[in-house]
Formats: C-alpha cells, structure tokens, sequence
C-alpha cells in the first residue's frame, strides 16, 4: 500500500475511534508541509499545499507574482520565466510552480504520522478534561501512589488527582498504597491533561456521602437543606422532608444507625448531627444546638438575628462545644447568632439585675 493510501486509512480509522475529523487533521498536515519546505527556501516563501481528501494524493507549489523587474527571487517572477509555466502570464499574475511530488509525498507521510500522534492525544486529553469536568461535586475512589510537600497525589485510573494539605483533615492519617475516597472540588486544564484538586475537608463530601447512603435524598424525597463542617470534628446537617410519611431524620440515620454508620466510619469518627428543618427559627435554634437539652429560646433582636439560648447546667459545656465549636456550627447553620446561658447564669443575671433595680429606686 502506498504511503499516501495508509495515511487515508488511518484517517479514516482515527475519524471512526477518536472522533477527529479528518479534514481537520489534513489541513493541520497542509500547514506542516507548507512550514517544512520554508525551512528549505526560506521563511517568507509563499508556499501552498494541497492533499487530495479522496485519493490521498499531495500536491505542493510555490507561488510567486509576475514582475517587469525581480527584486525579491523568492516572491517574485519575470515575465518571461513566468509564461514558460503558464503562457497566459502577465504582470500582477500569481504564478504557481510545482514542487516535486514525490518530495512532499514522503514528508507528508512523515508529518501525518507526528499530527496523528499529536492531534490524538489532544484530543483524549480533550476527553479526559470534559469527562472529569462533569464529575465535579462527585465522589471518587483511588489509590495513593505519591505524597509531594504534604499534597496527596491519587491515581483515579484514567487520570491522576491531587488532595492539597488544605483540603485534608489534620487528624486523618494515609500511607502508600491505600485507597482513599474524596469529591472532586475543581478541574482545570493542564499541558498533561486534567488538573484535578480533591477535597476531604469540604462540606460536599459528607453531603454526597448521604446522597450515596441514603436513598431518600438521592430521591428528593429527603431535602438536606444546609450543612456545616469542622472538619474532623463535627458536621451538622438540617434536612427536610418533602412526603409528610417520611422522617427526614430517621430516614438518614437508618435502622440502628446502619446509613450514617458508614458516614461517621468514613470521616474517621467525626460526630454528626441531623437536625429537622423548621421555619420558626427558636424552634430551628433550638435542634441546632443539639446534642445538648435546650431549656427555652428566645429572641434578642429578630432584626439582628439574636437569640439567647438556655441550657439545663450540666449541658452547658455540651451545648458550646470543646473550643465553643458547638455553639458556632448551630450559628452558620442557622444563620443566627446565638448566645448560649446555663440556668444558674440566667438566674444570676435576672439576681443582679433585680439588685440594680433596687438601688436605682
């Protein structure tokens, strides 16, 4: 088979398997062809290149104008050179003079292959990108094959991706070898292919954790309406049902924990609070602040959004939180700023106050 014939044919093959299409590949080829020959005669050379789409055949002239007086040999042809190609040649004519066929057949061939090469990986890369692209907010699993500067490098099969040190829990702890599990946070694109950043630490990645776990939100049925993390620490989540038959709670905690068990196993034991949407607000106050017993809520400011909360006295530390990170999830969740008082406190206050009142008077 001739070389022009097996470049049709590859074409051809690539158009079918990679989706290229083969005119653009030719007229990439074209463009080779044309750049190699001005390497031979010079840069500025007008030169132009033609490969026949059906028989493959390369044909390639250099073209020059017609002139009284050649000044510039590489651009320019006297009228009486240019008549021996063409009779009908006048002054201002563009001359086309063949260049060698079989020349061009090789280098051709030679360039086809090296486009081929180039213009295949472009476009799996291309793939590649789009394909990961939609994948962003999802869960992927790999396996640890590098840890560079504290950034986790995972092999996700079709491409490699990286969790950052600022996209990992501080108290997780991962080796070689391990598979690992994260959500693609953001994809980027990058001379070698798609540039993928993981995320354990983002709220999105307990939030697909239940989406996989729980049937009912990946269904609507149950509505996660807001989530907060600390990574490592606790995640709370309020849910809402949209079928009044359903528990939005029970339906994500399971019979005996079974759903959120595998939640809490893979955040390596960060506790978890599901907590029940509601549209008054001391009520939402009230389950935000969970796991400890609320006593009363009530309203400081409803323009400000203030609220002071009053726990039983041996909630009180429960109701904060190691580090107040209790008390300040329960104020992101709720978008309200909460102040939490144990009975004693509030008595205390209410006592002082009462003692002001009477020095006043």
């Amino acid at each position: 088979m001739t070389e022009k014939g097996e470049i049709l044919m590859a074409l051809e093959q690539i158009e079918k398997d990679k989706k290229l299409k083969k005119e653009d590949i030719l007229m990439t080829i074209e463009g080779a062809i044309v750049s190699a020959y001005r390497k031979h005669v010079g840069k500025n050379a007008n030169v132009e290149a033609k490969i026949n789409l059906d028989s493959g055949e390369v044909t390639a002239s250099i073209i020059k104008v017609v002139v009284e007086n050649v000044v510039n040999p590489l651009l320019e042809i006297s009228v009486q050179d240019a008549k021996k190609i063409e009779q009908n040649s006048y002054v201002g004519y563009e001359v086309r003079i063949p260049l060698d066929p079989q020349d061009f057949a090789r280098i051709a061939a030679q360039t086809a292959r090296q486009i081929i090469v180039q213009k295949i990986r472009e476009s799996e890369r291309d793939l590649l990108f789009a394909e990961m692209k939609e994948k962003v907010g999802q869960i992927v699993s790999g396996v640890i094959y590098r840890v560079t500067n504290g950034n986790i490098i995972v092999d996700l099969g079709k491409t490699e991706a990286m969790l950052p040190m600022s996209e990992q829990v501080i108290k997780e702890k991962f080796s070689i070898g391990q598979h690992i599990r994260a959500v693609i946070m953001k994809v980027e694109k990058n001379a070698k292919g798609p540039r993928v950043i993981l995320s354990r630490a983002n709220a999105e990645f307990v939030k697909r954790l239940f989406e996989i776990e729980v049937p009912e939100i990946y269904e609507k049925v149950v509505e996660i309406v807001s989530i907060v993390r600390e990574p490592g620490i606790r995640t709370k989540i309020s849910v809402l049902s949209n079928n009044p038959r359903v528990d939005p709670v029970g339906a994500c905690v399971g019979v005996k924990g079974a759903r959120v068990k595998p939640i809490i196993d893979e955040l390596r034991g960060e506790k978890i609070d599901l907590i029940s949407y509601s549209l008054d607000p001391l009520k939402y106050i009230a389950s935000a602040v969970s796991p400890a017993k609320v006593v009363s809520v009530v309203t400081i400011s409803e323009k400000d959004k203030k609220a002071e909360v009053l726990i039983a006295n041996d909630m009180l530390s429960l109701a904060i939180g190691r580090s107040g990170h209790n008390v300040r999830l329960a104020a992101k969740l709720t978008g309200w700023y909460v102040e939490i008082k144990s009975e004693e406190e509030k008595k205390e206050e209410i006592r002082k106050g009462l003692e002001e009142q009477k020095e006043v008077s």
